[in-house]
């Protein structure tokens, strides 16, 4: 992938996280407390929305197609496995 970073990117400018993973970990946590008492239908509509926005602040064509592409490729290796389970 030439413009997709899919190597650990979370955290704060400036700071260096005490552990590698706390970062990640804060966003997951950031991303339970959204769906948090939400309907199943809501929380699908907040993911909808929240691709949205975090696509355009990207922006860049070549990244979200990137991105896309690796997020259908995860997805599709996954169930393709459980089907051969």
């Amino acid at each position: 992938m030439e413009h997709l970073n899919t190597q650990p990117n979370f955290g704060h400018p400036g700071r260096t996280a005490l552990h590698a993973y706390s970062p990640g970990d804060d966003f997951y946590e950031l991303l339970i407390d959204t769906h948090r008492g939400l309907s199943d239908d809501t929380s699908r509509l907040v993911n909808a929305r929240l691709v949205l926005l975090l696509a355009n602040h990207i922006g860049s064509l070549d990244v979200l197609r990137e991105a896309l592409a690796a997020a259908r490729a995860g997805v599709a290796a996954q169930t393709t496995g459980e089907a051969a389970r």
